[in-house]
């Protein structure tokens, strides 16, 4: 089997995705710390860069058979993982679902978090000027909008999951974001279905073991 070694950071939502995706593979990485904010950045410095281009985390260094890659991006990450390791599966069998299943999860990740990561948060402040507030209400303005989206999305073929009553990908994608919107006091009450997805995602250990505050390099309450 091949060495997982996956650089992190507890407060990720693109990497806590990973996280769990390993933990319902039942897949074991070694986890490196990428700190998003000490000394301007870790992500940013050159030994990180000649790993992930684009600075942003995670990536999954997979060595296999004494061959090394790296990969990037949490989908392809998530979908890599469930192609090697089939069982359980993280997409339905039936086409129609997995396509709707791929649909709520590119929704989350590439137009809802991309507009509220660090890294915009922080071009927000600085060189644009906008102060803490307006930041906020920028967040939660597109968290919101976006997560109402999500939820008319889900809501035909929702179970006790977002596709019938399996995780999956759809479900490793939401919970990260929910927990965004919680820790930015997103205003949820569109969201019911999703609300109560997230809340029976987060009982299944495969879920609550990625949690950010149990990650190692999470700070002490």
């Amino acid at each position: 089997m091949a060495l997982l070694t996956l650089y992190t950071y507890f407060r990720s939502s693109a990497a806590y995705r990973v996280r769990i995706a390993l933990n319902l593979k039942g897949l074991t990485a070694e986890q490196v710390p990428v700190h998003l904010l000490r000394d301007g950045g870790e992500q940013l410095k050159p030994d990180y860069l000649a790993l992930n281009p684009q600075g942003q985390l995670p990536t999954l260094a997979v060595t296999d058979d004494s061959r090394f890659h790296l990969l990037t991006q949490s989908l392809a990450i998530v979908e890599y993982l469930d192609e090697v390791h089939p069982i359980p599966p993280l997409l339905p069998a039936d086409p129609i679902l997995r396509a709707q299943a791929r649909a709520v999860a590119l929704a989350i990740a590439c137009d809802i978090h991309p507009l509220n990561n660090l890294r915009v948060q922080k071009y927000l402040k600085g060189e644009m000027g906008v102060d803490e507030e307006r930041a906020g209400r920028w967040v939660r303005h597109w968290m919101e909008t976006g997560l109402a989206a999500v939820e008319a999305m889900v809501r035909p073929h929702a179970g006790r999951f977002c596709v019938g009553d399996t995780p999956g990908l759809a479900d490793l994608t939401l919970v990260p974001q929910m927990f965004n919107a919680r820790r930015f006091n997103a205003d949820l009450s569109a969201c019911p279905t999703l609300v109560a997805i997230d809340a029976a995602a987060r009982d299944l250990p495969a879920f609550a073991d990625a949690a950010p505050e149990r990650q190692g390099d999470a700070p002490p309450i």
